[in-house]
């Protein structure tokens, strides 16, 4: 009996859990598709990645196939992510590259500004909102997003930075195929993009923890739950001279309620000192 009333909770949240990131992805997808029909295509500019490279192709031959040109360049994308990244990443992925094909072919081309540079600053935002949520949830916005994850996941560089070295190589074509203004506005928003995904996907960000704390076992118990390692130090208080025990541990910013809320459980009454972390060297296991 016991064992039944823990399942149907647990099942019940993770059903939940999945349903809500389902939502998240489609209204990225939306976020993305909204930026594009309603700020950059309307100038003819770009937002980099595969919707950029897609445009390109549409400028250059017929902005009604943007959404066919952008889904056929994500597909084979998608199959190698399939195989080095991993199963849910990649289907939420496939599910955002087919809502965001849907949304583009919905959406009617509405020129809401005038102003290219704000098209380009405005819908930067509004489609790093859709890259950003979508990589929270789990999932991807597509294209050089999985490329971008896979080199992340290596190494500690931030998926903005990555997304913006890629656009530029796609900013360049644009240049040389179009006009260099269109290249120029086109990389404001692709900057204003990766500012904003830096901002929502904080996965990168490491933070170092050191929790003074008098239960020792209890804490330590609940801590090595977590995905990262723990260092103990034995401790003497400055002024009661009372033994006390330290625990370093370095965490990403994106994890960084769930360990608050660990130690409050545990011991409210501990100290806790946060500090980010500038560079790690050695072991640290990155989020999949």
């Amino acid at each position: 009996m016991q064992v039944r009333n823990f399942v149907v909770p647990l099942v019940s949240g993770t059903i939940g859990r999945q349903v809500k990131e389902v939502a998240i992805i489609v209204f990225s997808a939306f976020l993305v598709a909204a930026g594009l029909r309603l700020f950059l295509i309307p100038h003819q500019l770009l937002s980099g990645g595969v919707a950029g490279t897609a445009s390109i192709i549409g400028y250059l031959t017929h902005p009604k196939y943007i959404s066919l040109y952008y889904f056929a360049i994500n597909l084979p994308i998608l199959i190698w992510g399939f195989v080095a990244v991993g199963k849910k990443y990649i289907c939420y992925s496939m599910l955002s590259v087919l809502s965001t094909t849907w949304f583009l072919n919905v959406i009617p081309v509405v020129k809401l500004t005038k102003d290219p540079i704000l098209a380009s600053i405005f819908g930067g935002v509004i489609i790093a909102g859709g890259v950003g949520f979508s990589l929270r949830a789990g999932g991807s916005s597509g294209g050089f997003d999985i490329l971008g994850s896979i080199i992340t996941r290596k190494r500690d560089i931030p998926m903005g930075t990555v997304l913006f070295v890629m656009d530029g190589l796609v900013i360049l074509c644009l240049g040389f195929f179009k006009s260099w203004d269109s290249a120029l506005y086109a990389m404001l928003c692709i900057f204003v993009k990766s500012r904003v995904v830096d901002m929502i996907h904080i996965r990168h960000i490491k933070l170092t923890c050191f929790i003074v704390t008098k239960e020792r076992e209890k804490m330590l118990n609940r801590l090595t739950s977590l995905p990262h390692g723990i260092t103990v130090v034995n401790a003497e208080g400055g002024y009661s001279h009372e033994g006390n025990t330290m625990l370093m541990t370095v965490t990403t910013r994106y994890e960084l309620a769930d360990l608050r809320k660990t130690i409050l459980e545990t011991d409210p009454k501990s100290f806790v000192n946060v500090l980010e972390t500038v560079e790690i060297m050695g072991r640290f296991r990155r989020l999949s």
